[in-house]
């Protein structure tokens, strides 16, 4: 029932949108290290940012609300010549975390093909390469960007970009260091999925590539489809170090990995104070039985799934529009979302309900100007374990320049 809900929204997206007329460049979105590559100049300077404030709600309990400075972002661009660019993106997290989220070179071949080299954000669906707090609707980013494909994902890896501008077609095409599975512990699970196995770039290791791609189509106007992959192995500490020969201990390493085949679509669409989105991923994880077995504690095996699956459907109004043009948006939305970490387990496992959750969010987004965004939001969370939704006020703001 859930994926025909989706399926539904998926077309009803490419139905309406298939009335309106052709507009290849009006739908070809740009995050902020896109904007930086687009700039005329030498030293290109960008950021953005957000604050938050969540509060659980409930009628038995108190609970205190969290307010954090979440992230706070600058983005740095550098013009060598017209064909080569330099682009990294340092972020500052509840204040006191620095991460590197992006950093790394492109060389125009010609109009078609760009070489790109460093740390890069891994092409999955909308908000891992589009992830600035202006946007999206909501406070939070979506759960389904937080365990599958966790937000912000990005890896050391080379590949090619560009635009097929008669087709209204970008592509995206890398080879990337992968997820850590083990580094004398698991760092893949149920509950987590992919999250804790991210490098990052820090002081990664490798012990088989991994091949991620994207296109998008944005040939239609006030639409955007995109169809991701990612393909692979994880990494394990374990490959490092072994005789060429000694197939017990390569035996050994081979049960610390996992094979990764991930899949996803998304689609955005817009039509006068209309915006629709929907987003979906399926994963499935090979070797995943001895993967858990093998990182056991206390004779209980791990339980990660031998798949998973996540989506959304949001759809959004600007209040504002039927007053003709302002330059501010007041964008009213509902998003309805699920995400199963045990879509299916391996033979001998159970699956557990707790991690199968479905998610309703519902709030407003104030865009007081191009880059500058309040919102509000109230979301409502259960997992199939549960009886009655759990409940939690969200509030901040965002920028991006």
């Amino acid at each position: 029932m859930d994926k025909t809900v989706l399926l539904i929204g998926l077309l009803f997206f490419v139905v309406h949108a298939n009335a309106q007329q052709l507009d290849n460049q009006e739908n070809r979105f740009l995050n902020s290290a896109e904007k930086l590559l687009a700039t005329d100049g030498r030293l290109i300077i960008g950021g953005y940012g957000e604050a938050h404030f969540n509060q659980p709600l409930g009628s038995e309990i108190r609970r205190n609300g969290s307010l954090d400075v979440h992230r706070m972002v600058m983005l740095f661009g550098y013009r060598f010549n017209n064909r080569t660019q330099f682009i990294t993106e340092i972020e500052y997290e509840h204040v006191k975390e620095v991460f590197i989220e992006q950093a790394f070179l492109q060389y125009r071949i010609n109009n078609f093909i760009k070489f790109r080299a460093g740390l890069l954000l891994i092409p999955m669906g909308i908000i891992n390469e589009y992830h600035e707090p202006t946007t999206f609707n909501g406070v939070e980013r979506p759960l389904i960007d937080k365990y599958i494909a966790p937000t912000t994902w990005r890896e050391i890896g080379f590949g090619f970009t560009g635009d097929v501008l008669p087709a209204s077609l970008k592509y995206q095409v890398y080879v990337v260091n992968g997820f850590k599975s083990y580094d004398g512990s698991a760092k893949l699970s149920g509950k987590n999925g992919f999250r804790k196995g991210r490098q990052k770039g820090a002081e990664s290791f490798i012990s088989s590539p991994n091949i991620t791609g994207k296109v998008e189509y944005y040939g239609i106007r006030g639409l955007n489809i995109g169809l991701s992959g990612y393909f692979g192995k994880t990494q394990s500490t374990l490959y490092d170090g072994i005789a060429k020969g000694d197939y017990a201990a390569l035996s050994k390493a081979d049960s610390s990995v996992v094979g990764i085949s991930m899949l996803g679509a998304d689609a955005r669409y817009s039509l006068k104070g209309m915006r629709l989105r929907g987003q979906y991923y399926l994963s499935h994880q090979s070797n995943a039985r001895q993967y858990n077995y093998f990182t056991s504690k206390g004779g209980t095996p791990n339980d990660l799934g031998d798949s998973m699956t996540g989506y959304y459907v949001e759809a959004g109004y600007n209040v504002f529009y039927p007053f003709g043009k302002m330059k501010t948006e007041l964008i009213t939305f509902v998003r309805y979302g699920a995400y199963n970490m045990h879509n299916s387990v391996v033979a001998g496992s159970t699956k557990n309900d707790a991690y199968n959750t479905k998610s309703i969010t519902t709030g407003l987004s104030w865009n007081l100007a191009r880059g500058a965004v309040l919102k509000a939001d109230l979301q409502f969370l259960k997992s199939a374990t549960g009886s009655k939704y759990s409940k939690v006020f969200n509030a901040g703001f965002g920028v991006m320049f």
